[in-house]
């Protein structure tokens, strides 16, 4: 903390060319750490012009329970600016900064020469900010009026000759207000309504959700508080009480500012539903959910009391051009939209009839209506019959539509990436193969050539456009489903990949973007004991850093055409990502990157000096007969050379994990293998991995600790010492020294990533999460994720709804792993452990999860104080006995530990079933409202549920229900 002796003159003058001066002191309040001060730094040269090395520093003083912040700066009168307050250390480096929009500060005309104006701010959270997220200002509150402008900010109307007296400019955010409904601020003083609302002082209107008024007041007519009343005599009034303080050290101000932050009443809570688009059946779709199947989900959503989609990413994936393509976080284009979600019979209002006749086979085939019911999505047969039915479409209107205006205001828009994607998409149908670095003369990527591929004059032109006009339509279509959800108050929420295939379009173009020797994963956790090992190359964060993350901040931009809030998939790889080699199969023996390595000589002061020893696979002979009995003779002579007695390391051949796989291959193909090959790979990839340190491959003098070191056999044997040292340098690495470098680097990546959209932001943070995650998260206003079988806390084996934050997203289940309904069947002592701890019973529990176990679930989970509550549709279906016919096994949309699955799982009943159906509406319905979260409105639907909860719960536990100071109880009947 900055001593008050070294803060100098804060009067420092601007200049004046009205002849009379004022005092600005600006008053905050904020708790630093020492070493810290506070800085307010503006848009006018006298508050550094936005260099914060030319800020104002503040000076702290205690008052009561508080540290304030405040200092004095000279201006002009009717001075006027932008600013902000950062968090500096002694250099005036900033260390943190306050999120949201920019302060306003505009002086009324009137104030005289020498008089002071006091400006009592609040530091403004990440939280702030949220209701001015396009979640939020253009589509849950879009229903609210849109007002008129009735005094604009800096127009003060009282004047006071009394000395005693304060002219006092109150100002506070609401941004959902009701029609014909006013903001108010009341109080003790007759002035403010004796504390009644319809006495009280009006607050008027001045844009960009801003109410202000200004009043002279004394010190002692102190405390007051703001709220809400409408024509229609309903009266919301905020929790807890407004006080002022004010400090007359440097002479008592004449005007005081205040900027009371948002109107604090219960805060905003919602539901939703989660389901992959390709899970999505309706009667119109083509063998996969389609981005126009949207507006019927929308349709159910609403009526069921759910204010949010969210799906999972959406780019296209067709790297291999088979299943495989069925994994949804393998990009090959961050910004190109999936022709699997193509509705063909939208591609023209003049399809043929032999073509219409085609889709209505097609549709037979892919259902599987006649005799064999296709459950699932075959990805194969429907990306070749959308592709095929495409083709035909673009052969008979290719004219009509790329002369259009429609289209050429789309290419215009969109040819930085749709160039390189048509050109890509060509190349891999040409070469047959997506790895760019089997394309010749085309594998490095220019702009020369990509202007001659896409020559309007090129043979291949049409092939060109073939890929424009599929992308086009996929725009069209998604714009329409996202256009809908908006106006029918329903947040659309996508799926932010945390990385690409390494054969993609983006790892062509921008090759200096990615670390293409290495491999994203994840290190053990829930998920996968093993780790996990995704196959995307890494960032090169660096790179990226020199253009501002422009690649980055171009992919939420396309994002935001059709989201208005998105998931950050592994938000924890903006802090740090689990990198591992590019030769690695597994996720295990890989390292943090960015990280503060082990080096060789903090080693050897600890008595550690043995590197080879540490580092190489410990393969003793014992081991190889443990593992695999009778044939360990041919797995020491195929795969490894015996350098000491009965000591082994692998040949040069099969040194890694890839170098296994291929070696198993060949054995397979020549017979060679006496047990499975899944057996004999699990025990190689054991051996290989029993290691205690990695070294450095780009400095061999540092090292990493392995991951779960002490389950290694090479940890064990070694002496007591090197344990004890091994075990403390474990959990130092893993736990302790590297929170700074984390927390510094997700706060230079992540508020780009913030600040290219509007978009609502919520991050997936879950695995091992380190302690600086969620004090940044918190900060940046990023919602976080709950899954009550993985809690954070330790000791919790399921978590506790009720105590989430409220910056959360809560949930039973979501895509990694089971549903609710399968994870209840699988484990029998799990389940009634469940059932004791969190039902309270200890009566047998049911072996099927019923649809009575499933609402106590799911209203455990509407209850908690999370903003969201968001359900995978299947949890839903499972509060009905009818939709649960279906083996709960075939309802888990994906298995981290298989990285070949399958991604196809499809829901059973269509969504017209479920929109006829209205029990299943009404009950999910009466839930969400029951626990006072928000509902879409329907009309006759949200009477009948008035009717039947007459106040809301939010409002019931709301302190604006309780006896206000001064006022009697019938003048509190409206409260």
């Amino acid at each position: 903390m900055i001593h008050s002796g070294k803060m100098g003159n804060f009067r420092r003058l601007a200049g004046n060319k009205q002849g009379k001066t004022v005092y600005v002191r600006f008053r905050l309040p904020y708790y630093t750490h020492w070493g810290q001060s506070l800085l307010v730094c503006g848009s006018e040269p006298v508050l550094g012009s936005w260099d914060v090395k030319k800020g104002q520093l503040l000076r702290p003083v205690h008052r009561g329970d508080e540290l304030i912040w405040s200092g004095d700066v000279a201006v002009p009168g009717g001075f006027g600016c932008e600013y902000s307050y950062y968090v500096v250390d002694d250099d005036k480096k900033v260390l943190r900064w306050e999120a949201g929009k920019k302060r306003k500060l505009s002086l009324p005309e009137g104030i005289e020469h020498g008089e002071v104006v006091e400006v009592h701010d609040l530091w403004q959270t990440g939280s702030d900010a949220l209701p001015f997220t396009s979640a939020f200002k253009n589509v849950i509150f879009r229903g609210t009026c849109t007002l008129d402008i009735e005094r604009p900010i800096g127009i003060i109307q009282n004047t006071s000759n009394a000395e005693d007296s304060i002219i006092v400019h109150f100002k506070v955010c609401y941004p959902n207000i009701d029609k014909d409904t006013s903001v108010y601020v009341i109080g003790h003083p007759i002035k403010l309504g004796k504390w009644k609302v319809q006495d009280g002082l009006k607050l008027d209107y001045a844009g960009e959700s801003i109410w202000q008024t200004d009043c002279v007041m004394q010190k002692d007519d102190f405390p007051i508080r703001y709220c809400k009343y409408g024509k229609n005599g309903k009266l919301s009034v905020e929790t807890g009480f407004r006080e002022l303080a004010m400090d007359s050290s440097n002479g008592p101000p004449k005007y005081i500012f205040v900027s009371d932050g948002m109107l604090k009443e219960p805060p905003w809570r919602g539901a939703g539903v989660a389901i992959p688009m390709f899970s999505v059946r309706t009667d119109s779709d083509l063998g996969v959910g389609e981005f126009l199947d949207l507006k019927l989900l929308v349709d159910w959503s609403v009526q069921s009391g759910l204010h949010l989609i969210q799906l999972l990413p959406i780019n296209d994936t067709s790297v291999h051009k088979m299943w495989w393509d069925s994994y949804p976080y393998s990009s090959l284009s961050v910004f190109a939209l999936h022709p699997l979600y193509l509705r063909v019979q939208a591609l023209s209002s003049n399809i043929p009839e032999e073509v219409e006749q085609e889709i209505m086979k097609a549709k037979d085939q892919l259902d599987g209506k006649e005799f064999h019911p296709i459950t699932d999505v075959d990805y194969e047969a429907t990306m070749a019959m959308k592709l095929s039915i495409a083709q035909k479409m673009f052969s008979l209107e290719k004219d009509l539509i790329l002369n259009s205006s429609s289209f050429q205001k789309f290419f215009s828009e969109n040819e930085d990436w749709l160039k390189p994607y048509a050109a890509f998409c060509f190349l891999r149908d040409f070469f047959e193969t997506s790895d760019h670095s089997q394309w010749g003369r085309f594998s490095l990527y220019s702009k020369d050539k990509l202007d001659k591929l896409v020559a309007k004059d090129s043979i291949h032109y049409d092939i060109i456009c073939f890929h424009y006009y599929i992308q086009y339509h996929l725009h069209l279509q998604l714009f329409e489903a996202a256009e809908y959800a908006r106006k029918n108050r329903v947040v659309l929420k996508g799926d932010l990949p945390i990385g690409v295939d390494r054969n993609s379009v983006d790892t062509w173009v921008y090759p200096n973007l990615f670390r293409m020797n290495t491999s994203t994963g994840a290190p053990p956790d829930y998920f996968d004991k093993n780790g996990q090992n995704w196959g995307f190359p890494t960032y090169n964060w660096e790179e990226m850093s020199k253009d501002n993350y422009a690649w980055w901040r171009a992919r939420l931009s396309q994002m935001a055409k059709y989201f208005t809030a998105y998931r950050i998939d592994h938000i924890l790889g903006f802090f740090r990502i689990w990198e591992l080699p590019e030769h690695a199969v597994t996720g295990l023996v890989g390292k943090f990157r960015p990280s503060i390595p082990l080096s060789q000589e903090e080693l050897e002061r600890e008595g550690i000096w043995d590197f080879d020893h540490l580092c190489r696979p410990y393969i003793r002979q014992e081991f190889l007969q443990d593992k695999f009995g009778i044939s360990w003779t041919f797995i020491a002579s195929n795969f490894l050379n015996e350098y000491q007695k009965q000591r082994y390391e692998f040949k040069e051949e099969c040194n890694t994990e890839k170098k296994i796989v291929s070696k198993l291959r060949s054995c397979i193909e020549r017979s060679l293998l006496l047990e499975s090959e899944d057996k004999i790979r699990r025990g190689l990839f054991d051996l290989l991995q029993n290691i205690v340190l990695i070294r450095d491959p780009e400095d061999a003098r540092k090292f990493y600790p392995r991951f779960n070191i002490e389950d290694s056999s090479s940890f064990k044997d070694l002496d007591d010492h090197r344990k004890n040292v091994l075990k403390r340098l474990y959990y130092d690495y893993y736990f302790h020294r590297q929170e700074d470098l984390w927390r510094l680097n997700a706060l230079k990546t992540l508020p780009v990533l913030l600040n290219s959209s509007d978009m609502l932001a919520c991050g997936e943070d879950l695995g091992l999460v380190p302690s600086c995650v969620h004090p940044v998260m918190q900060e940046l206003g990023l919602i976080g994720l709950r899954i009550q079988r993985m809690p954070n806390e330790p000791g919790l084996e399921f978590g506790i709804p009720s105590q989430y934050s409220y910056m959360t997203v809560c949930a039973p289940s979501c895509h990694d792993c089971s549903t609710m309904r399968a994870w209840w069947e699988e484990d029998e002592e799990r389940r009634q452990r469940f059932f004791k701890t969190v039902v309270g019973s200890d009566e047998l529990p049911p072996s099927q999860c019923t649809p009575e176990i499933a609402e106590f679930i799911l209203q455990e989970h509407v209850e908690a104080p999370s903003m969201w509550a968001i359900f995978p549709l299947q949890d839903f279906l499972a509060l009905k006995k009818e939709y649960t016919t279906r083996p709960a096994k075939e309802e888990t949309i994906n298995d981290p530990t298989n990285p070949k699955h399958y991604w196809r799982y499809r829901v059973h009943v269509t969504l017209e079933s479920l929109l006829l159906d209205k029990e299943i509406k009404t009950t999910i319905r009466e839930l969400v409202h029951c626990s006072g979260r928000s509902c879409p409105s329907v009309g006759e639907t949200e009477a009948l549920i008035q009717e039947k909860q007459p106040t809301a719960v939010i409002h019931e536990k709301s302190p604006s229900a309780v006896q206000l100071n001064g006022a009697s109880e019938k003048e509190t009947v409206a409260v």
